[in-house]
């Protein structure tokens, strides 16, 4: 039973977080505060919280490297079959190096890439998409432990 009701609280707060940012999308006229690798964002957060991977730093800061990497390749080296992969590769190691890894974030470049983004993307929906995720997820931790305890 338990394990059946924090499945269903990690779902909950996955709705409630892509809600979020699905709402705030399409009420705030041209801000783009959604991406798809959000929704494996939200499965790491919510499912499985203590996973290093799922950590705030590795969140915010994995999303951040590698859309940076991926804006980088987009303005300035352009798209190819070759740096699609390239880019990619530079993305997973930099979360390697700089101990920030979170596997949703290593799509970032070729998302990027492919839709041709710009810098201001890096703020939306990147980092504003993330930091809502992990304030969701730090809120329903809460809400969690406070429910078990009693």
């Amino acid at each position: 039973m338990h394990s059946l009701f924090m499945s269903i609280l990690a779902g909950i707060g996955a709705c409630l977080a892509i809600g979020m940012l699905s709402f705030l999308d399409s009420t705030m006229g041209n801000v783009v505060l959604l991406m798809a690798p959000f929704g494996a964002t939200a499965v790491l957060v919510f499912g499985v919280p203590n996973s290093p991977l799922a950590q705030p730093k590795n969140v915010i800061f994995g999303h951040l490297i590698t859309a940076f990497i991926g804006v980088i390749f987009t303005q300035y080296i352009g798209v190819s079959a070759i740096s699609l992969a390239v880019a990619t590769g530079l993305a997973v190691s930099a979360m390697l190096i700089t101990k920030t890894t979170h596997p949703p974030a290593g799509a970032n470049p070729l998302l990027i890439m492919l839709s041709g983004q710009g810098w201001s993307f890096l703020f939306t929906p990147v980092l504003l998409g993330a930091v809502v995720i992990v304030l969701v997820g730090k809120s329903m931790q809460m809400l969690t432990r406070q429910w078990v305890k009693n």
